[in-house]
């Protein structure tokens, strides 16, 4: 039945702004190591491009209380999140391993946002990448990853010298069977975190073998039909530089990946294979420069831009929307973000 509209009386509609996608980075810290500070230095690396976007970690309940207060101090949003444990089946030996890693699989759970950028605690970002936020929905991006290094020698792309990132170097063989799908590093990637998605991951996992590279190998089965590749750029991983130098301009990396032997400058000691080159050391010595940075630290940037605001209207409530998001005190085809190929 039709309203009753009484036009006697005069509606008033207000406008409302449309409310805009919640969106975040995260990452994952587990333990009382020294891994904290990997999470700082991301955090502060974020503040430095200047990214609109918070940064949520998801902790283990063993991660201890004083890193959460250094986190939190640092304008992090904690999540603590439940271990996920392998099946009966499997062997005590691998426990560790495997809590640590398939653990990870619950950011899909985050479903407050609409889409989060997950950064491992070694990797640090040194140029603004809000931009891959605005990529198609429905997809899962990544950048591929390099099988030139010895963490590969189980597998049979390094045994016979293939690599993704140089296809027509060595041809796949056809007595191999098909050609091995794209696979992605997960240490750097964009996803959407839908409740439905959450379950099926875990419950697939539940019959899922463990494998040599733990999440990594999964999400790339679990992912497989709808990954879309992005440019090295947004995940450089250490190896690429003496693997592919030719698919690398390091000074156009916005993301760096600090994951081989040696490589991570919380622990770098410069003696590892490939630790003493030159750019190397600059990467390591570009991440200190970062950690160190005291402009940097969450109340001195908070402190900052609020001074600012103060003499710019416009400022102010773009220093709203940004403090909305934060806490409160207490040959490949890439896709070319932000649109896909």
């Amino acid at each position: 039945m039709a309203p009753n509209i009484n036009s006697n009386k005069t509606a008033t509609l207000t406008a409302k702004a449309p409310i805009p996608p919640k969106r975040a980075y995260v990452t994952f810290l587990a333990g009382n190591g020294d891994y904290v500070k990997g999470v700082v230095g991301l955090a502060k690396g974020l503040r430095k491009v200047k990214s609109k976007y918070p940064l949520v970690v998801a902790l283990l309940p063993d991660v201890p209380e004083d890193h959460r207060k250094i986190l939190i101090e640092q304008g992090c949003i904690l999540k603590e999140i439940e271990p996920v444990y392998p099946p009966e089946n499997h062997t005590q030996f691998a426990m560790a391993y495997y809590v640590i890693n398939y653990s990870k699989l619950r950011i899909w759970e985050f479903v407050e946002y609409s889409k989060m950028i997950y950064l491992d605690g070694d990797i640090q970002v040194f140029d603004n990448i809000d931009h891959l936020f605005d990529m198609e929905d429905g997809y899962f991006y990544a950048v591929m990853d390099c099988f030139c290094e010895k963490t590969w020698s189980h597998t049979p792309q390094y045994k016979i010298g293939y690599c993704q990132q140089c296809p027509n170097k060595v041809q796949w063989p056809s007595q191999l069977g098909p050609k091995p799908p794209l696979y992605f590093n997960a240490g750097m990637f964009v996803y959407e975190p839908i409740v439905s998605l959450s379950e099926d991951l875990l419950n697939t996992l539940k019959i899922t073998p463990p494998t040599p590279f733990a999440d990594q190998d999964y999400l790339n089965m679990f992912f497989r039909d709808i990954y879309r590749p992005i440019p090295p750029i947004y995940n450089l991983v250490m190896a690429m530089l003496w693997s592919h130098p030719e698919n690398i301009e390091l000074e156009k990396a916005k993301v760096v990946h600090y994951c081989a032997a040696d490589s991570k400058p919380r622990r770098y000691t410069g003696k590892e294979e490939n630790m003493d080159r030159e750019d190397i050391k600059m990467m390591v010595g570009k991440w200190w420069d970062i950690y160190k940075d005291e402009s940097l630290d969450y109340k001195t940037v908070v402190a900052s831009r609020e001074a600012e605001a103060d003499e710019d209207d416009g400022a102010g409530l773009q220093l709203q929307q940004f403090f909305a998001a934060l806490p409160e005190a207490g040959i490949v085809h890439h896709i070319k973000a932000p649109s896909a190929a």
